[in-house]
């Protein structure tokens, strides 16, 4: 699949398109997205994560959950083909936001989500939650820092340049 995916990245230039642009479907929240297999690109995010020395904490099986409890709430639609979040900190980024203003502990940890919806199920989402920029401005540059370490590992997962 990532052989498909440097075809991508190599032939929308050449062609003089360019690639997925970030996508926000709601205030607060950054989604890409691009044709591919959910199994890809759930792995390409995990390797993306770890590329950066990182570790995932927590994967929370969000589809799962809700075909599950569906069941039991009456309502058994089927919405996600999968879906999917993966929880992880940095020691780095997260030392830097807390020494910056103690109360960003509340962004800690961060979490990225992938999913693909029954209505496109060959369409598979990256998204993750922007981290509000408030306080002072060391705290500002911190969640700036946070957001770009985010925005990194969901556009590596998709193979997504930064423009």
């Amino acid at each position: 699949m990532k052989r498909y995916r440097i075809l991508f990245a190599v032939f929308f230039p050449l062609a003089g398109c360019t690639p997925p642009a970030p996508q926000t479907p709601q205030p607060g929240i950054t989604r890409y997205a691009q044709e591919a297999k959910f199994e890809d690109v759930r792995e390409d995010l995990v390797l993306a994560i770890q590329n950066r020395g990182l570790v995932v904490d927590h994967t929370s099986y969000i589809n799962n959950m809700l075909e599950r409890t569906g069941k039991d709430l009456g309502t058994p639609t089927k919405i996600y083909v999968d879906g999917q979040a993966f929880s992880f900190c940095s020691a780095v980024t997260s030392r830097k936001t807390m020494e910056a203003d103690v109360h960003n502990i509340a962004y800690c940890p961060y979490s990225l989500v992938v999913y693909a919806t029954l209505k496109e199920p060959n369409i598979v989402h990256v998204a993750y939650r922007r981290p509000r920029s408030a306080g002072s401005v060391a705290s500002r540059n911190a969640l700036a820092q946070v957001e770009s370490l985010l925005d990194g590992i969901a556009r590596e997962a998709l193979n997504i340049e930064k423009r």
